[in-house]
């Protein structure tokens, strides 16, 4: 692990190699081991030391080799996390601070670890979900460029000696097959070029607003973007405040967490608002794509003080209704995708034998 060379309010950060892959497999499980020692009553050192040597993932063991060092060393737990960046986010660092503060990490800590869970659970059943057709649509692209440009031609001295015009469908994928096998490298690398170039351009701030504005427009996805966007905002919203951290803060954090740009401006916007004096349900309703039912339910836990509990609920309420999405869209995409393999793969086929079906008009007699 090599030092970044940046500083974070005075705390060099540093690289993790296969961070991502430890942030959603090992750091759900390490907290919540974390949350059980701290409950039965063992140091924090301790416990660390415990989950070191317990831990396989090499590089994850180092991470928490120097967090321990750093806490023996006379710093807070959430001050030695801030070193890595890419593994315990802002959010997770903020919750941790507060319960230190609170003197109630053990319960801060468990709470962390459902949360997490229950984040990469939601998070596989959407991977899973849109994975499906993306894999169906790529393979059927593939055999129909197979088909055209690999088999088809293989007809194509069968129908040179038709002597007469091959139907207009069978021509075509003909010279299709032509143009594919003279230019393919070129559409190949076209198409990674424009790919590579997309993902620049979502990577920017301005790209991956417009990109995130496109997915909440977009007919049906766009119902299911919304609702997950508002389902992580509500969970990470009522985490943040049942562990202690100021509503300004926990907006800051949280306007980052949704997985939404536009959605996130928003609720960095109404942390203004809010600071302002006004509340934070009327900043939000300013907002064409944030759901009137939770603006609704965030106004009433304003007026009965109880906003963290009125936030579970509606991060309950908004997961059951992306799964039920999910779950809808799968049922309703399985035969969509039929018809379109067989349209696609059956034309093909159909093409590619009807000269012989039209024998009797196309061999020359």
């Amino acid at each position: 692990m090599a030092d970044r060379g940046a500083s974070t309010q005075g705390i060099k950060t540093r690289k993790v190699p296969k961070a991502g892959k430890i942030r959603i497999k090992e750091l759900p499980v390490f907290t919540r081991q974390l949350s059980a020692m701290l409950e039965s009553g063992m140091p924090l050192v301790q416990v660390l030391v415990a989950l070191e040597e317990q831990t396989d993932e090499p590089h994850f063991k180092k991470v928490i080799g120097t967090v321990r060092m750093k806490v023996e060393g006379g710093s807070m737990y959430s001050d030695a996390l801030k070193m890595y960046p890419s593994i315990f986010s802002e959010l997770y660092v903020s919750m941790m601070r507060a319960g230190e503060t609170g003197g109630i990490l053990a319960d801060v800590a468990a709470r962390v670890a459902g949360f997490l869970e229950s984040s990469n659970k939601l998070r596989r059943k959407v991977k899973s979900s849109m994975m499906y057709p993306l894999v169906v649509i790529c393979v059927a692209i593939i055999l129909a460029t197979a088909l055209i440009m690999f088999v088809l031609p293989t007809f194509a001295s069968m129908f040179a000696d038709f002597g007469q015009g091959l139907p207009g469908p069978t021509q075509f994928l003909l010279d299709l097959s032509d143009w594919l096998r003279a230019n393919g490298l070129i559409v190949l690398g076209a198409l990674v070029g424009l790919g590579f170039a997309f993902r620049r351009f979502a990577a920017t701030e301005r790209g991956g607003y417009i990109v995130d504005l496109a997915k909440l427009r977009f007919p049906i996805l766009g119902e299911l973007a919304r609702k997950l966007s508002v389902s992580r905002f509500s969970s990470t919203f009522a985490q943040l405040l049942h562990s202690g951290v100021p509503i300004l803060q926990a907006l800051d954090i949280v306007g980052v967490a949704t997985g939404n740009k536009v959605i996130g401006r928003t609720i960095i916007h109404a942390r203004g608002v809010v600071e302002g004096g006004d509340t934070l349900s009327s900043a939000l309703a300013q907002n064409p794509y944030f759901p009137r039912m939770a603006i609704h339910m965030l106004s009433a836990g304003e007026q009965t003080g109880k906003i963290d509990d009125m936030m579970d609920r509606l991060s309950r309420f908004y997961e059951e209704e992306v799964e039920a999405m999910l779950e809808g869209l799968t049922s309703m995409i399985e035969p969509l995708l039929m018809v379109f393999i067989g349209t696609v793969i059956g034309g093909i086929v159909i093409c590619m034998f009807l000269p012989i079906f039209k024998m009797s008009e196309v061999v020359s007699m």
